[in-house]
C-alpha cells in the first residue's frame, strides 16, 4: 500500500510539473499551423565552370551560410534542409515579408582575411566578449516564442550589427578574399581527440597570407577572418613566422577544437570561399488564415477523439475504463509537456503522431484489461488478477512499443521535414504511454482495490457478466 502511495505522489509532482511547463513555454508552431515563407534555393554552377556540378559537400557549406544569414531575420523555429542534390529549402514560420527574406538570401557569400590595426588589442578584446554575448542572446531569442522575444529579438539584431562594425573598424583589408582559397577541412591533431582546421589557398592567395602572417607574427594581434562581414575566428600567428610568413599557401587554425568545433569553421570558411551563385526557384507564402484552421481542425480532431476513447473505455470497461481515462489524460499533460521541454515544433504531422501515440496508450490499457479478466474469470483473487494482468500483458505492450520506436528512429534517419516531424513525436508519445500504462494504470488498479472494500467485493465492476454461481471467493487480504 505504501508502494502505491509514493507512485501517487510521483505521479501528482509529475502532473504538476507538466502543468507549470505548458502554462509557462508556449507551444512551437511550424509554418503549416502559423504561416510565413517557404523558400527553394538552387545552388548553380559558376560561370567559369558551367559543367562542374556543385558536390554534395558544397551544397552543406552553402547551407550554413544561409542559415547564419537567417539568424540575423529574427525568426524563429527556422528550417534549413537539403533536397535532392542542389536545392535548399528554406522554411520561415511567421515571416511576413518573403520578398525581403529572397533579397537577403541570395548572391554569394563574402570571406575575407584581414589584419588587425596596430594599437586596438584592448578595444578588440571588448568588443569580442560583447559580441559574443549578442550572438548567445540572438540563439536564444531566436528559439523562444515567448510574448515579446521578435521585439527582443529586433533589438540584438540592431546591437550586433553595431558590434560587427566595431570590430570591422579595428582591421584592414589586404585582398584576402575567399576567391583566393581553394580548400577548407578539419584534420586530427597528435594531441588526444583535438582537432584543427586546415586551409589552403591559390597561388596568389599563397602570397598575399604569407605578407599578412609576416606582418602580424609575434605582435599579438589576429587575422580577421570574416564571412558577410561577421568575424568567425580570429588567430594569432607565432613569432617563429616573423621572417617571412607561412609560405606555400598552406596554413592551420588550432585551438581547443573537437570535431564538430573544427568542421564547423571548416564548413563556414569553405562556404564563404564558394563563388557558386544561388537562385529562388521557388517563393511560396502559406496564409495565416490556413495556419488558424488548420490548427482549429486539428484540435476539434484531437479532442473529439480523445472524448469517444474516454467513453468507450467507460462503457466497456467498467471501473477500469475510467481509471484508464485518468491515466490516458496524465498521458496527454506528460506527452505535450515533453514536446515543451524538447522543443518540438508542432506541424500537422507532429499532431497525426500525438493523435496515434493516443491510440497506443489506450491499446497497452485493452492488453492489461483482457488479461485481467481472464485472471478473473480464472478464479483469481481481484488482487492477484490486476497483478497478474499487468504482469503478463507487459510482454505484448513492450513488443509493441518496441517496434513501433524502432520504424520512429528509422523515420528519424532516413527521413526529413515533415516526416522527422512525425516520428518524433510519435517516439515521445511512446515511451511516455508506456509509462503511463504500466505506472500510473497500475498504481491507480490497485490502490483502488486495496483501500476500498466495497469494490474488492464486486470484481463484475472490473468484469461484466461475470457468472455468479462460479464466481471466486474475494479475501480482503493481498
Amino acid at each position: 500500500m505504501q508502494k502505491q502511495r509514493a507512485y501517487i505522489i510521483l505521479i501528482l509532482a509529475l502532473v504538476a510539473a507538466a502543468i507549470a511547463i505548458l502554462t509557462t513555454i508556449p507551444p512551437q508552431l511550424g509554418l503549416d499551423l502559423r504561416g510565413g515563407a517557404q523558400l527553394t534555393i538552387q545552388v548553380n554552377p559558376t560561370k567559369e565552370q558551367p559543367d562542374v556540378e556543385p558536390t554534395p559537400e558544397d551544397v552543406e557549406a552553402v547551407q550554413r551560410v544561409l542559415e547564419n544569414r537567417i539568424n540575423e531575420f529574427g525568426v524563429s523555429e527556422t528550417t534549413v534542409q537539403t533536397i535532392g542534390d542542389d536545392k535548399i529549402l528554406i522554411q520561415l514560420p511567421g515571416e511576413s515579408k518573403p520578398e525581403e527574406a529572397e533579397r537577403r538570401l541570395k548572391g554569394t557569400a563574402k570571406l575575407e582575411f584581414k589584419q588587425q590595426k596596430q594599437g586596438t588589442e584592448g578595444d578588440f578584446i571588448a568588443e569580442s566578449q560583447v559580441n559574443r554575448q549578442l550572438r548567445a542572446q540572438r540563439e536564444y531569442f531566436s528559439q523562444n516564442n515567448e510574448e515579446g522575444s521578435k521585439v527582443k529579438l529586433g533589438e540584438i539584431k540592431e546591437s550586433l550589427a553595431k558590434s560587427n562594425q566595431a570590430i570591422s573598424q579595428v582591421f584592414d583589408s589586404v585582398g584576402l578574399t575567399g576567391t583566393n582559397l581553394t580548400d577548407a577541412r578539419p584534420q586530427p591533431t597528435a594531441i588526444g581527440n583535438r582537432y584543427e582546421v586546415a586551409i589552403n589557398f591559390d597561388r596568389e592567395g599563397g602570397k598575399k597570407f604569407a605578407e599578412l602572417t609576416k606582418n602580424l607574427a609575434g605582435t599579438g594581434r589576429s587575422i580577421g577572418i570574416f564571412l558577410d562581414d561577421e568575424l568567425i575566428s580570429s588567430p594569432v600567428v607565432g613569432a617563429e613566422f616573423a621572417d617571412l610568413g607561412i609560405t606555400g599557401g598552406r596554413a592551420v587554425i588550432t585551438g581547443n577544437f573537437d570535431l564538430e568545433g573544427a568542421n564547423d569553421l571548416a564548413i563556414q570558411i569553405k562556404g564563404g570561399s564558394l563563388p557558386f551563385p544561388i537562385a529562388v526557384v521557388e517563393n511560396r507564402t502559406v496564409g495565416a488564415t490556413l495556419g488558424q484552421d488548420s490548427i482549429r481542425r486539428s484540435i476539434i480532431a484531437a479532442c473529439v477523439g480523445l472524448v469517444l476513447v474516454l467513453i468507450f473505455m467507460v462503457v466497456y470497461y467498467r471501473l477500469p475504463g475510467l481509471i484508464a481515462d485518468g491515466a490516458l489524460i496524465v498521458y496527454a499533460l506528460l506527452t505535450l509537456a515533453c514536446y515543451a521541454l524538447v522543443g518540438v515544433t508542432l506541424t500537422l504531422p507532429g499532431i497525426a503522431g500525438f493523435i496515434l501515440s493516443i491510440g497506443m496508450a489506450v491499446d497497452a490499457n485493452v492488453l492489461i484489461f483482457e488479461r485481467t479478466r481472464e485472471e478473473i474469470r480464472a478464479g483469481k483473487t481481484l488482487y492477484r488478477s490486476v497483478e497478474s494482468g499487468f504482469f503478463r500483458a507487459f510482454s505484448s505492450i513492450l513488443d509493441s512499443n518496441v517496434t513501433t520506436a524502432i520504424a520512429c528512429l528509422a523515420l528519424l534517419w532516413l527521413g526529413s521535414g515533415l516526416v522527422k516531424g512525425f516520428a518524433v513525436t510519435l517516439l515521445i508519445g511512446v515511451v511516455v504511454s508506456m509509462f503511463t500504462a504500466v505506472t500510473c494504470s497500475r498504481t491507480l488498479m490497485l490502490l483502488v482495490v486495496l483501500s476500498l472494500p466495497k469494490v474488492r467485493q464486486k470484481p463484475e465492476l472490473f468484469c461484466p457478466n461475470l457468472n455468479i454461481g462460479t464466481q471466486p471467493s474475494v479475501s480482503s487480504n493481498q
